[in-house]
């Protein structure tokens, strides 16, 4: 039986494209199929909110994942990876330290900010490594779905991802790189400098037009990241 976005509590943005807002730290994920492929963007914050995201991804494209993009190494943002066996992960280029130091960063930065220890300790345990690392620009053809345009940036993080959607509207995941709901949050792994410039990418892939789906909040347009963008410029003392 056909499920549809809403049945499932995500949001459709376009055809084959949807995102899903996570209760707690208001994360998005998302996720792009088409034919016999599907990719998620991120992966929530422990592995049982990763196993109910593969389940609702899997009901809605009619198949498993096969692909997984993670925006930045943030526990509320790869924590739920490893439950998506099978599907080759992918990350900006410069996280691989961060994956194969192990997870006792990030699971002390979880229990930090609110998660349960155990679930903390077991997402932690099993971490999942990329499988591919994107230097620049890399593009993913879906198998008989949309293209996916991966972008390295830093910003939120020294090694941010993003993804461009192309389509009616262009969609575009910025990670946390922009967040509706709160002041983007800038951590000891912040590149404060280049956050504004890597806004200005964001907007000359998107356009005008295009839907920006932010780690955090509602979905916004380009007149929000542009005016986040100089609330960053100003806040960072950048042009």
């Amino acid at each position: 039986m056909t499920v549809t976005w809403e049945e499932l509590g995500w949001e459709r943005l376009a055809a084959g494209v949807g995102r899903c807002r996570l209760p707690g730290w208001d994360c998005t994920v998302g996720l792009v199929f088409g034919g016999g492929s599907a990719l998620m963007i991120d992966a929530g914050s422990s592995v049982t909110e990763g196993a109910r995201l593969r389940r609702e991804a899997q009901a809605l494209a009619g198949h498993r994942v096969t692909h997984l993009a993670l925006t930045h190494p943030h526990f509320d943002h790869v924590f739920g990876a490893a439950v998506f066996a099978g599907a080759t992960v992918f990350s900006a280029g410069g996280t691989r330290e961060v994956f194969e130091r192990g997870g006792e960063e990030l699971r002390a930065d979880a229990v930090r900010n609110g998660l349960d220890p155990r679930a903390a300790e077991n997402a932690a345990d099993t971490l999942v490594r990329p499988r591919a690392y994107v230097w620049g620009n890399a593009l993913l053809e879906l198998d008989g779905g949309p293209k996916a345009l991966m972008v390295t940036a830093r910003g939120h993080t020294a090694h941010d991802l993003v993804l461009v959607v192309p389509g009616d509207p262009v969609v575009v995941f910025c990670g946390d790189l922009v967040e509706e709901s709160g002041e983007p949050q800038a951590g000891p792994d912040a590149v404060s400098s280049h956050w504004p410039a890597a806004l200005d990418r964001l907007l000359d892939l998107g356009g005008e037009d295009a839907v920006y789906v932010p780690g955090h909040g509602a979905v916004v347009d380009a007149g929000f990241v542009r005016a986040q963008r100089d609330a960053l410029a100003s806040r960072f003392g950048v042009s």
